[in-house]
């Protein structure tokens, strides 16, 4: 066992405050790896990780082999990672490249619309020309890379689940992992061996705009999602299904502090001391690195200061040499042209400093022959570059690429029917259900009678792009259309399917104009899609139009954190329009018609007037596909009975107002408008689940007082 710092010792206490029955019991160490406390003083700090995956002497010795019959300019090209973009299966062939990846809005043939097949044609392309051996270089297989951090995300018609932000709202390690299994088959399907996901950071500044990748403020909770998204991912070690036809290589990112930069600045400085970086940002690590993941991804973030990239304390004295990972780590895209003194296409210092592998998506021919002339010109150990292929092979032998053959031929390779499948969306579904959280309720409004008439309004009704996110298809989540998401279900269409059959009726219109008059207004609505740099804010609090500030922080930064200037906001505006929102809301009370307000946001914001106009409000996340989840909660069965209940609650404090808009770090600002762990319930009074699932105690808010009832 670890020993903890003292904020840390108490996580069982501090979980059983929040009531969540059994909670400790579940969100208790799954992973085979065991923690050992280390003596001198500085390393205490660190511990010593003991993973669940042993070096195996006869895979040792292959590697060794292989090593040697690799000349320098082979091995450099084993650690290139370029973009299908810019590479080509003969350039894979000609240079023996070591891996590819698809990064966002990259597709077979730049076609947004390739099919399973299309996919699967061109890994087995880029496969083929890796094993090609007919120059004599040892056949060693390509592994291509891809982010599928909330489903397979960027394959036309794949299950896309809630991102972590919701996830994390769920409170469901066992959940966790039965999704990160769902996405490891749909990702195997299409030929892809790695995904890089989980993102572990732990968001302490909700302007971040990649604060919805992470699961929660609290570092416990990130850690014991941390290492179920791992196993579910690659499987268990010391099991068969390690590893195994129906899983793939992980990856722990973004290494590390990456969600406490200062302002929340995507890319930015973080400040913190390094115990802080251990007991804050170093826990998701453990976590992985005991549930045996293979990679890990550096952070594009400083630390006081000093790039990720090229910082050789945190990447090889630490993460290497004191926690034990004997796996890779690889770059971010083109992340060493931040490093001081590097550039896109040459860093010895990131070399030097711990990355195996490079991203570097279009300059990798000039990187591969910059860095053997670096070799040459005794500016990188060539001891330094046997260790990072050794890591690179080592992780490619275990996840059995030399054996499993060309992806066409493998059992799940080509599989259409995986992609989107029934039983992969049920769970994503459940996830929607489980991530709901109920802030208000006025007088018992939820949950609704199916055989009523329905409006649906809001701009967020009937776009299942928007109630996604980023990541999602494209890089930021944008361009898309209903149509590009075959099999999913928008809200409106959730809330049609369950009203309908029932003898209600549903008229979909956004901007809340009506005929016949309602008996309830849905109105959905919330923040527009964004991703990485381009969703920093300014503020947290939620108004119309509030244009994305991009702020880009300087190559190096001072330990003060010196910025460069910023950049011109992104034209993409964060919501519909000025107010309009909270005008529809209110318009439709004046009219005397009941409406349940439903938010679709990456991040905690500053909605007071919002939840003080609507009779209730549910905060929905970023849901994915399988918008009818939100249904299901909305409204009763059939017979009149509660169908699901709200058993989402906070997994990050809700600020008051863009003055407490960090409310995730202690100390800051006033209290928030709803803590940590809050969520209301229907079961207050009368519910069939047993006492302690359905009592939640909670500090008083401006809201708390909506307390729901039912009837």
């Amino acid at each position: 066992m670890i020993s903890f710092p003292p904020s840390l010792n108490s996580r069982c206490l501090t979980l059983a405050a929040i009531a969540l029955s059994g909670v400790c019991a579940v969100f208790g160490s799954s992973s085979a790896g065991e923690v050992n406390p280390v003596a001198a003083p500085q390393s205490m700090i660190w511990p010593s990780v003991a993973s669940p995956v042993p070096r195996e002497p006869l895979m040792e010795a292959r590697i060794a082999d292989l090593l040697r019959h690799l000349t320098l300019e082979q091995k450099v090209a084993q650690m290139v990672q370029a973009d299908i973009r810019y590479v080509t299966p003969e350039d894979v062939r000609t240079y023996r490249l070591g891996s590819i990846l698809n990064g966002g809005g990259a597709f077979p043939a730049n076609d947004k619309y390739a099919k399973v097949s299309d996919w699967v044609a061109l890994a087995d392309r880029y496969y083929d020309a890796s094993m090609d051996s007919s120059e004599g270089a040892p056949p060693i297989p390509v592994i291509w890379g891809t982010d599928a951090v909330h489903g397979h995300n960027n394959v036309i018609g794949a299950t896309l689940f809630p991102h972590n932000i919701g996830l994390g709202a769920a409170h469901d390690p066992d959940l966790i992992q039965r999704i990160g299994e769902v996405t490891a088959r749909e990702v195997a399907a299409t030929g892809i061996d790695w995904t890089f996901a989980p993102t572990v950071a732990v968001v302490r500044d909700n302007r971040w705009g990649r604060s919805y990748e992470g699961y929660s403020q609290r570092p416990d909770i990130v850690r014991a999602y941390a290492g179920r998204m791992v196993q579910g991912l690659q499987g268990t070690p010391g099991t068969p299904t390690f590893l195994d036809i129906n899983h793939v290589v992980a990856a722990a990112k973004h290494y590390i502090g990456d969600g406490g930069t200062d302002r929340g600045i995507d890319r930015g400085d973080n400040l913190s001391s390094e115990q802080e970086l251990f007991d804050i940002h170093g826990q998701g690590y453990v976590a992985a690195i005991q549930a045996g993941v293979q990679t890990v991804m550096a952070s594009y973030n400083s630390w006081q200061g000093s790039k990720l990239h090229g910082q050789h304390h945190l990447l090889t004295d630490v993460l290497k040499t004191r926690m034990g990972f004997d796996g890779l780590v690889v770059s971010d895209w083109d992340g060493i042209d931040e490093v001081q003194g590097c550039s896109k296409d040459r860093c010895s210092q990131a070399v030097n400093a711990g990355i195996d592998l490079f991203m570097v998506p279009e300059q990798w021919r000039a990187f591969l022959q910059n860095t053997v002339a670096q070799v040459r010109a005794g500016d990188i150990p060539e001891s330094r570059i046997d260790d990072a292929v050794t890591r690179i092979l080592r992780v490619k032998l275990r996840a059995g690429l030399f054996e499993k053959g060309r992806p066409s031929s493998r059992p799940l390779g080509n599989r259409l029917a995986l992609v989107g499948a029934p039983e992969h969306r049920a769970v994503a579904r459940e996830a929607v259900r489980k991530s709901l959280v109920l802030l208000k309720n006025s007088d018992g409004l939820l949950p609704l009678r199916r055989r009523i008439n329905v409006l649906v309004a809001g701009d967020g009704a009937d776009d299942i792009g928007k109630q996604s996110g980023g990541w999602t298809i494209s890089w930021q989540g944008t361009g898309n259309t209903n149509t590009d998401f075959p099999g999913a279900t928008s809200i409106f269409g959730g809330i049609r399917a369950a009203v309908v059959p029932a003898g209600g009726t549903t008229t979909l219109s956004v901007d809340g104009t009506y005929r016949s008059r309602p008996d309830v207004a849905i109105v959905v609505f919330g923040e527009n899609p964004y991703g990485e740099w381009h969703g920093d804010i300014k503020t947290v609090e939620f108004r119309g139009a509030d244009p994305i500030d991009i702020l880009r922080p300087a190559p190096e930064v001072s330990p003060r954190g010196a910025w460069s200037a910023p950049r011109t906001p992104a034209a993409v505006p964060d919501e519909s329009g000025p107010d309009s929102n909270l005008a529809l809301v209110r318009r439709m009370r004046q009219r005397g018609v009941p409406v349940v307000a439903v938010f679709l946001t990456g991040r905690p914001r500053g909605v007071t007037a919002e939840l003080d106009a609507a009779d209730a409000f549910v905060v929905a996340w970023l849901p994915g596909s399988e918008g009818a989840g939100i249904a299901d909660v909305l409204f009763r069965a059939n017979n009149g009975a509660i169908n699901y209940d709200f058993t989402g609650k906070l997994s990050f404090a809700w600020p008051r107002s863009a003055a407490n808009g960090n409310p995730n770090r202690s100390g800051m600002g006033d209290s928030p408008l709803f803590p940590y762990g809050f969520g209301l319930t229907y079961c207050i009074r009368h519910c069939d689940a047993p006492l302690s699932q359905t009592v939640w105690q909670t500090q008083p808010s401006s809201m708390s007082q909506n307390t729901p009832t039912s009837r």
